[in-house]
Formats: structure tokens, sequence, C-alpha cells
């Protein structure tokens, strides 16, 4: 199965691509201890969660990071309220992405 999509500047082509935990701590100049915290909140989550030198991320889990650091900078939004920002923003693009296809669905029924 073959995913397309461009998000953050990060093209997502196969969900199957992980990251450790310290590639990501590169990709995005963080540290390890800061990762941990964010997977303690609930901000990301590891694909693969054995213990933590073991855990993989995806590249969706790379793309949320940013999205974290960029709020936190930012907003200066705290652990916990990026969780809750995050989940609510992808709340919002799930439902819009909704609209758009009940949308181009009425117009195919209205013959538009």
């Amino acid at each position: 199965m073959t995913i397309k999509r461009v998000t953050d500047s990060v093209e997502i082509i196969n969900g199957e691509m992980n990251f450790t935990l310290l590639e990501i701590c590169e990709r995005c100049g963080v540290r390890v201890e800061f990762i941990v915290e964010l997977v303690e909140y609930g901000v990301i989550a590891p694909v693969k969660a054995v213990d933590t030198k073991q855990w993989a991320f995806d590249a969706l889990a790379l793309v949320r990071l940013k999205r974290a650091l960029r709020l936190q900078r930012d907003l200066e939004i705290n652990l916990a309220g990026l969780a809750v920002s995050l989940d609510l923003l992808d709340e919002v693009q799930r439902l819009r992405q909704q609209v758009d296809l009940l949308d181009s669905r009425l117009k195919q029924l209205l013959g538009g």
C-alpha cells in the first residue's frame, strides 16, 4: 500500500518508514528526555515500544513532533496542552476531509 501525503515538508510515500529514538532526536534537534516526556503525555507514540532504547517512530510521529515543537515555540504551550491541541488539530483535519468528501458526493448527486 502506497500513501502519498505532503505534510509539514515531509513527504510520506510509505507508512512503513521508521526512525529510531536517536534519529528522531537528531532530525528535530531535541534531547532524548524531551521525547520521553512527549510520549508520556501522549503527544507522540512509538510504533515499537519494547523499551526506550528500542523505540521506533513512523513518519507521522515525526510530522506530529515537528508540529508540537512549532506550537510550543510559537504559543509557549506546555506538554499537556500540546497533546490536547494536536488532537484537536487532527480532529479538525479529519472533519474537513469528511466535509470535502460529502460536498463532492452532494455535487455528484445534484449533477454539478
